[in-house]
């Protein structure tokens, strides 16, 4: 099939583009790898995490704040079931809502991984290809790791993984104190996880203004979370139904931990593996990201 623009990727980014494309009159195909539209944000990202820090809000309230004000709450009880099929529902009705932009502005979706075969033509899955005059990369990240931990999705998890898990863990480490490791340690440590979080940097989110920095995590140890900062893991070991960390401490003697999950959220690389850049003529650095465009091929990357 042969098109004027084609996105590949159906995240923020991707979809947005499609829809303008579309509105200017062009004849825009979309594709997306997974089965449903939205990419990272809508389906493993931001609005499920959301979701839970919404809901594990409400259950926070209800079991430290409501006795002030007059409500009791006695009899209170987690049924994290549910609080995880609320969160499913709330994906559903995002992900489905840009199936209908889609469809409102006659975009044609694929699903597939789609990989060049050349300039101007796409690979989709095994039996598609698909042409086109312009093509807009919009792939968006993956989940990053650090090369001495291997991510098993068991005990040593990722943050998809931690938007499903069938229990709330009783102890969790967090290495990484940025927004997403940040987030997910505060719905589990308002349901009741013992929530620790190692960041290798003298602060957390060390791309925030240094003063909200400070204040964020004063608020968050007031809410139980416990912070080692400067601190730098050197090793992350699943032992069957416990993990342990080593690491060095800001004075360089070693340090251990041990949890029922470790979540590895150290940031995230971006999706361009497998997108059979070399054909084209373009190459990526070390961390995958597109340093040099030397085809005529038109190119966005989404952050």
């Amino acid at each position: 099939m042969k098109f004027d623009v084609t996105v590949i990727g159906a995240g923020p980014g991707g979809y947005v583009a499609a829809i303008r494309c579309a509105q200017l009159g062009f004849k825009t195909a979309l594709i997306e790898k997974r089965a449903t539209l939205g990419g990272t944000c809508l389906n493993v990202g931001c609005i499920p995490s959301k979701a839970l820090l919404d809901s594990s809000e409400h259950y926070h309230n209800a079991k430290v704040n409501f006795a002030s004000h007059g409500i009791g709450a006695e009899n209170l009880k987690l049924d994290f079931g549910q609080m995880l099929k609320r969160k499913d529902q709330v994906v559903e009705v995002t992900t489905k809502g840009i199936d209908f932009l889609m469809k409102k502005n006659n975009i044609e979706v694929f699903h597939g991984t789609a990989s060049f075969i050349d300039a101007h033509t796409l690979q989709v899955g095994k039996d598609q290809k698909v042409e086109s005059d312009k093509i807009i990369i919009a792939t968006g990240s993956d989940v990053g790791s650090l090369p001495f931990i291997t991510i098993d999705e068991k005990r040593i998890i990722s943050s998809t993984k931690a938007l499903e898990l069938s229990e709330v863990p009783k102890e969790l480490v967090v290495i990484g104190g940025g927004v997403i490791g940040l987030e997910l340690g505060s719905v589990y440590n308002r349901l009741g996880s013992q929530v620790t979080v190692i960041e290798y940097a003298p602060t957390i989110c060390n791309t925030l203004d240094g003063t909200i920095a400070k204040e964020l995590q004063k608020t968050l140890k007031k809410q139980g979370i416990t912070f080692h900062t400067s601190t730098a893991v050197t090793k992350v070991e699943n032992k069957g139904e416990r993990v342990e960390i080593t690491a060095k401490d800001k004075k360089g003697e070693e340090v251990t931990f041990s949890a029922d999950y470790c979540l590895i959220s150290v940031g995230r690389t971006p999706y361009t593996k497998d997108l059979g850049l070399d054909k084209i003529g373009i190459q990526t650095n070390a961390k995958g990201q597109i340093k040099k465009v030397a085809s005529p091929i038109k190119l966005v990357l989404s952050p």
